[in-house]
């Protein structure tokens, strides 16, 4: 058989006698820059959840109250009340950011999914992080609902809620890094489903249970929780003169760890786009 020069279709050679490129080849899209492309993958997120989650939100919103409602009756006040309503607020994060969203990208990569974003001209950590910020960002109203219910049944100052601004991205980064990471490197969309409900399980025992009632084993998986360091600093704030500098260390660790988690989500997600 013989092989026709590439010379001889295009009718073209380069100065150094190399054959150059067709005339007619067009150069590919230039690939999106991280900013624009994790904009446009947040609010594509975002108003997909806004349709999909709203009952899920009340359900975990539902839930949180309820359970400060049944802790009620056993807890007066004090430490116990404040870790009662700071684990109860975190829990709405935690519904929504670890479980929900470690069942997403299980499923989308059961589906296939996961090879119609690989086709796009956008960075990895542009998926991951779009993906993660509209889950984190959905928790906003039923955590902040949570947070004043829990205050105003447990007689707690409303004065330093504001902190739940730093408190719901950073736990909810913490915990959305993990949920995508879980459903990502699940071999099956069953055991991302099942990972993430034993994550939201976990959130609820150790974060909502105060930690002094807590056996010493499971106290020591308690600090291995992302969610944890949210609610102590959740927490910390409910006392009459707060210790600031303790809840700057809580948060530092929450930001940390949400780096870290997500940094563990993006490489996750190169490895099942290339599968």
């Amino acid at each position: 058989m013989s092989v026709v020069p590439a010379e001889a279709v295009t009718g073209r050679r380069t100065a150094g006698g190399r054959a150059a490129a067709p005339a007619d080849a067009a150069p590919l899209a230039p690939r999106a820059r991280l900013l624009p492309a994790l904009g446009a993958v947040y609010r594509a997120q975002l108003s997909r959840a806004r349709v999909a989650r709203i009952p899920l939100l009340f359900v975990a919103t539902f839930q949180s109250v309820g359970i400060m409602v049944l802790m009620r009756g056993v807890v007066d006040g004090g430490d116990e009340a404040r870790a009662v309503v700071a684990g109860s607020s975190v829990l709405v994060v935690a519904f929504v950011a670890l479980n929900l969203l470690a069942q997403y990208f299980g499923q989308l990569r059961a589906s296939g999914g996961l090879d119609h974003y690989a086709t796009l001209p956008v960075p990895p950590a542009a998926v991951v992080l779009g993906a993660a910020g509209a889950y984190a960002s959905f928790t906003v109203p039923g955590t902040v609902v949570t947070a004043v219910a829990g205050s105003v049944l447990f007689q707690l100052p409303l004065t330093h809620l504001w902190v739940l601004a730093a408190v719901i991205p950073l736990a909810g980064a913490a915990l959305a890094g993990l949920g995508a990471a879980l459903g990502l490197l699940a071999p099956r969309q069953e055991l991302a489903t099942l990972l993430g409900q034993l994550g939201m399980s976990a959130a609820l025992l150790l974060g909502v249970l105060p930690a002094d009632r807590l056996p010493g084993p499971i106290s020591y998986a308690r600090d291995l929780l992302p969610s944890t360091y949210g609610v102590e600093a959740l927490a910390r704030t409910f006392d009459a003169r707060p210790d600031w500098g303790s809840v700057a260390v809580d948060l530092t660790v929450c930001a940390v760890v949400g780096m870290v988690s997500l940094t563990v989500a993006t490489w996750a997600y190169r490895r099942a786009a290339v599968r």
